[in-house]
Parts: C-alpha cells; structure tokens; sequence
C-alpha cells in the first residue's frame, strides 16, 4: 500500500526515522538551509525551491511553475513504494498537501480525486493545498478540473494549531 508522510520542516528527522522513508520532497523558499535526514538517500531527495504563494508576480517570491511540478510527477514516478515516500514543505500545510495529491495521482492515475481529497482532509483538518500547484497539477496530468474541483470541495483547512505530520495511504 503506498503511504505519503506530510510534514513540516522541523519534524523530517523524527518522520523519515518513524517510518524509514529513504526518499524526500523538499518545497521550500530558495536559499533556505535545512538539514537533510541521514536515512535520506541524497539521491532520492528532490528539494524544489518555490514559496508558498498562488500567484506570480510578487517581487523576491517564487510562485509554482510548470517546471516545479514536473519535477514532483517524475520524481514520484521513481518512487520505490516499498517505503513511504516523505514530503515536506516549511509548515506541512500548503505546498507538501498539493505535492502528496499530485504525486498520489502521477502514480496511480485511476484513483478518484474527490476520494483523495477527502482522504487529505481525514488525515488532516488543517491541510490547504496550495491553488497554483493543484491548478497546475490538474493540467499536467490531465485531470481535466477534477483535481481542483475535489480540493475546492473540501475547503480551506482549519486555522494552523501547531505542527501536525500526517499519512495519506491509499
């Protein structure tokens, strides 16, 4: 059974260690250091560096771009699902939700989207997929609307109440 670990930055370590993933998604803002875990294959990490906005144009910030989530899809199409794949982004709630549903779709295209989405929303009440990144998504793997409609449907996220890693399985 595939699994995605969702988490912020500063739980990787306990996470990659608690279900020995040997594989990483990195989304964080450019020029920002972060100690990748030791259990991580250096050449299973893939770090993305993209701000968390949904919109281009915003001086200094770095908006998801087709490129960017290229990288995603064929990253996890590479993906060795024996062991949980982990992705992170600075607060686990915008950038690594949209990147676990769009890496879940790049592998097994026929699950639904609306049963995905409501499998993120159950792991996590606060989870609020970054727009730009599940529009561009949607394009990309050729989901014609329903990605964004199934993440629209399942609304904004709680307001943020602390960390809270999550596992999506499937």
């Amino acid at each position: 059974m595939p699994r995605i670990i969702v988490s912020p930055l500063k739980s990787i370590g306990e996470m990659a260690g608690r279900h020995q993933a040997r594989e990483m998604i990195s989304l964080i803002a450019e020029n920002h250091a972060f100690h990748r875990p030791g259990i991580i294959d250096p050449a299973r990490h893939l770090t993305i560096a993209v701000n968390d906005i949904s919109f281009a144009g915003r001086d200094g910030l770095v908006a998801p771009q087709e490129a960017h989530v290229n990288a995603i899809i064929d990253f996890a199409q590479g993906w060795q699902q024996d062991v949980p794949l982990l992705i992170h982004c600075w607060m686990g709630v915008s950038r690594s939700p949209a990147a676990a549903l769009i890496a879940a779709l790049s592998i097994a295209p026929e699950l639904d989207e609306k049963a995905l989405a409501d499998l993120l929303r159950a792991a996590s009440p606060q989870a609020t997929p970054n727009a730009r990144l599940i529009e561009i998504g949607d394009h990309l793997l050729m989901r014609q609307g329903r990605l964004v409609a199934a993440v629209k449907a399942i609304g904004r996220g709680a307001d943020y109440a602390g960390d809270a890693p999550f596992v999506i399985a499937w």
